[in-house]
């Protein structure tokens, strides 16, 4: 019974994802008093998104350490540095836009993105070793770029951020390994017991968000509806820049859905609850207007990139097949 609702929410999260915010703007706008909780409910998501990581598959993707290093400064510094400027040109007198913006972009990749990987047969152990290792960063780098980035401009607690981070996202996904290490074969049943029970709490924490920034949504002023095109052009950038930095190294299909994946996708149920909890409702509307578009940009550009690659397939057969007519 769980196993199946858990396949239902996985296939269906690219509509429930932009469903629950809607619901949390509308019917559920209540669930603004429980913000509190969101940092919580996360740290349980990132803790079963950790079990079952494979660490012997790991280590032979720190082996080969450049495509690793390449997503690291796409994710951390490319991305966080468009969306900066690209907020700074239209929202230059509104420094918590411009910080929501760039926070949406330094969030660490989502777990979320294996599923996308699997689903288009993508390099596992690479996205998982991208995954922890940014995941593991976080505390240190979304502080720091934050503060580079922003700079004096808004008041930050610096040193909660920090602690924020650690118990939302790096000590329950560092307790998922190390139970998966412990567990070995029951991880299995273990995880997928677990595993319906995180979609849930993940609508949860998008309902929760959506209802906390409902008054931006409400008013549906030109603002809202810039930040909403400039969300969704800058998500697109991301997939794109991905896929094309990957083939421009000459990577190999699998290689290169990872890249695309980890640097268009953002744990973005991450970022609106760092959000909720340390800064203002502002700062909160671009990470979640992101959630509106994350999982239907995965879907579109998963399909491209195969489309792209059976394209490139039966040119390669076509002249492999005209060589041997000679």
């Amino acid at each position: 019974m769980l196993e199946t609702i858990n396949r239902f929410l996985q296939k269906w999260m690219l509509l429930i994802a932009p469903s629950a915010v809607i619901l949390g703007v509308t019917i559920f706008s209540w669930l603004s008093s429980y913000s509190y909780l969101v940092k919580w409910v996360f740290a349980f998501i990132s803790f079963v998104s950790c079990l079952g990581l494979n660490i012997r598959s790991i280590r032979k993707a720190v082996m080969r350490p450049f495509p690793i290093i390449v997503c690291l400064v796409l994710l951390q510094l490319i991305m966080p540095s468009l969306a900066y400027g690209i907020a700074n040109v239209f929202f230059a007198n509104d420094p918590y836009i411009i910080m929501g913006f760039v926070l949406a972009y330094i969030i660490p990749t989502g777990v979320v993105s294996l599923m996308w990987v699997s689903t288009y047969n993508g390099n596992r152990a690479l996205t998982l070793t991208i995954v922890l290792i940014n995941t593991l960063l976080s505390p240190l780098l979304v502080p720091y770029l934050l503060h580079f980035f922003i700079g004096t401009q808004v008041s930050m607690d610096t040193y909660g951020l920090m602690i924020g981070l650690f118990w939302m996202i790096v000590a329950p996904s560092i307790l998922g390994v190390l139970v998966t290490r412990f567990l070995k074969e029951k991880i299995n049943k273990t995880a997928s017991f677990l595993s319906p029970f995180s979609k849930f709490a993940l609508i949860f924490v998008i309902l929760v968000n959506g209802a906390v920034v409902a008054p931006y949504f409400r008013s549906f002023d030109g603002t809202v509806i810039l930040i909403a095109v400039l969300v969704f052009i800058i998500a697109c950038i991301g997939f794109i820049m991905g896929f094309f930095t990957a083939r421009i190294f000459k990577w190999e299909k699998g290689v290169v859905l990872s890249i695309m994946y980890n640097t268009g996708m953002r744990n973005n149920g991450a970022g609106a609850a760092l959000a909720v909890a340390f800064f203002p409702p502002s700062a909160a509307f671009p990470i979640v207007t992101a959630i509106l578009f994350q999982q239907f940009l995965a879907s579109i550009f998963g399909r491209l990139a195969n489309y792209y690659f059976h394209v490139m397939r039966r040119r390669i057969d076509r002249r492999q097949n005209g060589l041997t007519g000679i």
